[in-house]
């Protein structure tokens, strides 16, 4: 059987004296796209940031293709092929497109970068018609289609993405959803934290449900829709 892509073992990380996850086990396999669904609060975005060490994990191990990075730090993570897409978007405000996709590079060099640019601007036609638009000035849904492709400016074999659908509308929510589709068909890892589980777990093949610090249940995308308890605490009784 081959080793998961990515590892969490019994990983306990606190903030000061608050215990903000508690024994978390969960594991990643190549090629698939698996999703963290929770609560507001309930840890979702420590588990993501604990992966680049901020902050960093008092007990347990995070392994990468077999290798410990818990306590390697986020310059290492990033440029042996993880990338992240925070929540909030967080691009840079007053550089163009382009600029912030060059920001993407940072970690592996601007060798490809041409060549990435155009994958990206298949990938999402709207950042094409801004590229030199100041990111400032772009909508919401603009925005975190930009902090995604920065994100795959890195060529990452892993893809972290913090709450993609958050405060966008309906229909820009079903966009990104469509491209994370074509992104998880080209063989592309993708670990999925969403507060929008219908979405989440429809588009994944495996999920976990975090409450309180914790892992209460996983399953496949399907089993998890299914479920009774997540359908009345996530999925609005559906």
């Amino acid at each position: 059987m081959s080793q998961p892509i990515l590892e969490l073992k019994q990983l306990d990380v606190f903030y000061g004296p608050i215990q903000a996850l508690k024994k978390v086990d969960l594991h990643i396999d190549e090629g698939e796209t698996v999703s963290l669904i929770g609560a507001n609060g309930a840890g979702k975005s420590t588990l993501l940031m604990s992966i680049f060490g901020q902050p960093r994990a008092a007990a347990g191990q995070i392994l990468y293709r077999g290798t410990d990075i818990t306590l390697k730090s986020s310059h290492y993570v990033a440029s042996n092929g993880i990338a992240q897409s925070p929540e909030g978007r967080r691009v840079f405000p007053d550089m163009s497109v382009e600029e912030n996709l060059m920001m993407g590079t940072i970690p592996i060099g601007d060798k490809h970068v041409d060549e990435d640019k155009q994958r990206m601007f298949e990938l999402f036609p709207r950042l094409k018609e801004r590229r030199n638009q100041r990111a400032m000035t772009m909508s919401g849904g603009e925005q975190q289609m930009l902090a995604i492709a920065r994100a795959l400016m890195s060529r990452p074999k892993l893809l972290l993405l913090d709450e993609p659908s958050l405060g966008l509308a309906p229909i820009v929510v079903k966009q990104i959803f469509q491209t994370l589709r074509e992104l998880a068909r080209s063989g592309m890892t993708i670990f999925l934290v969403e507060q929008n589980a219908n979405h989440a777990l429809r588009l994944s093949n495996r999920g976990y449900v975090m409450v309180n610090g914790e892992i209460r249940l996983s399953g496949t995308g399907e089993e998890l829709l299914g479920n009774e308890e997540v359908r009345k605490a996530y999925l609005g009784g559906h």
